[in-house]
């Protein structure tokens, strides 16, 4: 797997154009700028779900239903209509934006912190150790994601933190290799050796040096990431070992309405809406920070 970034190593120093102007470049960009835009909408949302709706997430409400007891579709009361509990769809979509984003940023910031950890350790000590470490990860990358994500879940109690662990458990591979294959080339560079030549120890080569140039892949790694992460937790809560009910997943939301989906597409449509929002404003976000921080781009925009 080839990084999506290759910064210019010629010198000892971050590049000027990661450093500067980033956030300028990004919001130039239109498919950017709506990614942005979703994504604050979408924490607005979770953060402000209580006085924006006026529903508890978990309510039962007797004229939530028709008298034949069917969700109610989207109205001037229930503005995405309800389920089939009686209870407000949108308040529940509200409140399992808190959960996605949750566990997208927890998963993969730990995906992210292990991934990292392992890749710089095996790219820049080799030998037996980043064999070891190598053939590990290369171990975890032939297992399916998903299949060892199931796994995982049914081996834990599940609960919010737990599928954050466990979603981070099996994330972690993709971003091991890359950082491993950068570093692998940076600790041959002339720069490097120059530090070693002075009596520079592996700590200080590796936070001085080594991960300011990484902090770029890093980065767009970590945008991309929640995308991912996203849509494994929606899946795992669809597969009724992610989140659990009561407690609002978009996933879960579309598992507990699914035999309704002919009578009442809504409940199905309106969470999976989200979801496929929330996952292309980052993969938008990413692919846009990748072409910004890439040093090959210089010039094209």
């Amino acid at each position: 797997m080839t990084s999506p970034i290759a910064p210019d190593l010629s010198a000892g120093h971050m590049p000027a154009r990661p450093r500067a102007g980033v956030w300028r470049r990004l919001v130039k960009r239109r498919l950017a700028l709506l990614g942005l835009v979703i994504v604050a909408i979408v924490v607005a949302g979770a953060v402000f779900a209580p006085w924006l709706t006026g529903y508890d997430p978990n309510e039962q409400m007797f004229d939530g239903l028709t008298i034949e007891g069917s969700p109610l579709p989207p109205g001037e009361k229930f503005w995405l209509g309800t389920d089939l509990l009686g209870r407000d769809l949108l308040t529940r979509i509200l409140y399992g934006a808190r959960t996605s984003l949750i566990i997208g940023i927890v998963a993969n910031g730990v995906a992210l912190l292990i991934g990292t950890l392992v890749g710089v350790t095996a790219g820049y000590f080799r030998g037996w150790i980043g064999g070891a470490l190598m053939r590990f990860t290369d171990l975890m990358m032939a297992f399916p994601a998903l299949l060892l994500a199931i796994c995982l879940a049914a081996v834990f109690q599940p609960s919010l933190w737990i599928v954050a662990m466990v979603i981070a458990l099996v994330n972690w591979v993709q971003t091991a290799r890359v950082i491993y294959t950068e570093t692998s080339s940076l600790a041959e560079r002339e720069f490097i050796d120059a530090e070693r030549t002075i009596g520079a120890g592996a700590p200080r080569i590796l936070f001085r040096h080594i991960l300011p140039h990484l902090l770029p892949t890093i980065i767009v790694w970590g945008t991309l990431g929640i995308s991912t992460t996203v849509l494994l937790e929606a899946t795992l809560s669809f597969l009724g070992i992610g989140v659990q009910p009561p407690t609002a997943s978009w996933g879960n939301i579309i598992f507990e309405n699914q035999t309704y989906f002919q009578a009442a597409p809504w409940l199905v449509f309106f969470p999976g809406a989200a979801i496929l929002a929330l996952a292309l404003a980052f993969n938008l976000i990413g692919d846009a920070l990748r072409d910004i921080l890439d040093p090959t781009q210089r010039g094209r925009e």
